[in-house]
């Protein structure tokens, strides 16, 4: 179990990046969800000991993170949102490498966790092409090899599907929800999707502070029955702003299609509609603008 209690950083140019961060997190895949600039970044750079926080504290079981680094990193795996590559060196090469630095000395024993990861990420068979060769999907699933060495029980991905494309995303994603059946997978992203396909909890982060938790089935539970749709021109998109509670704007089909939050049922057009994971988000964004 990661614990984080009330957790706060403020940046030397006066930005709060986190507001008094308390977090519960279990074994398992867990998402963190945000806008950019919401502080996920933040905060999964102070878990993984890159950063020092001005208050608060982590625990993740007998382990003070922001105490024990060495301790953490002995068990860590992180691949950041910007994870950089020699573009010069094959994915063998540059795996061999890593591996040293985790402290796997003894040449056999690193040969065949080396080999075992490529499989592992489907890139064995190209395990002698240079890095710089690599799509930005196949990148990404090297980032989560480097990560794994070691068998780390705490494993952090920041935006790790953003920019790639339909296959490799699915793939990337198969292969995260293998990983995280034994160990804390933290998973933070802006994309929905990615939390609603893999992760039992869930966190909504705004402004550096949490404004939701819980089981995403769940808290889509919670919008039941309150969630309404309706297809308009663009032009009339404003007015339905002044007089709902409009949470999600779409174009379809060269009409504009929105959700509105209500507690009570709508005429006019609208449509009730299941809530789903992207509901919970906007609705949780918009109730912490308007507080």
């Amino acid at each position: 179990m990661l614990r984080i209690e009330s957790l706060s950083k403020t940046y030397p140019n006066g930005v709060q990046a986190l507001r008094g961060v308390s977090l519960e997190i279990p074994n398992g895949m867990f998402g963190l969800l945000g806008p950019n600039g919401a502080g996920k970044s933040t905060l999964m750079r102070t878990i993984a000991t890159l950063q020092e926080a001005d208050e608060g504290s982590i625990t993740f079981g007998d382990i003070d993170v922001l105490q024990q680094k060495d301790a953490v990193r002995r068990i860590l795996g992180y691949l950041p949102q910007d994870f950089g590559v020699y573009p010069r060196v094959s994915a063998e090469a540059m795996l061999d490498h890593f591996a040293v630095l985790k402290g796997i000395t003894d040449s056999r024993q690193r040969r065949e966790v080396v080999d075992r990861l490529l499989r592992m990420t489907n890139l064995h068979e190209v395990r002698r092409r240079n890095l710089g060769t690599f799509s930005g999907g196949m990148k990404q699933r090297f980032g989560i090899a480097q990560a794994l060495l070691g068998d780390p029980k705490l494993i952090i991905v920041d935006e790790p599907t953003a920019g790639l494309d339909p296959e490799e995303r699915n793939r990337f994603l198969n292969l995260l929800g293998e990983i995280g059946e034994n160990v804390v997978v933290i998973l933070s992203t802006h994309i929905v999707a990615d939390v609603a396909e893999l992760c039992s909890r869930m966190a909504i982060i705004a402004q550096g502070q949490v404004r939701l938790t819980g089981d995403p089935r769940t808290v889509m539970d919670g919008l039941r029955g309150r969630i309404w749709q309706k297809t308009i021109d663009k032009a009339d998109l404003e007015e339905h702003r002044r007089e709902h509670a409009v949470i999600s704007s779409r174009w379809l089909a060269g009409r504009v299609m929105i959700h509105v939050l209500s507690d009570d049922p709508l005429d006019h057009g609208f449509q009730p509609v299941e809530a789903d994971l992207q509901d919970v988000y906007f609705s949780t964004l918009r109730s912490q603008q308007a507080a």
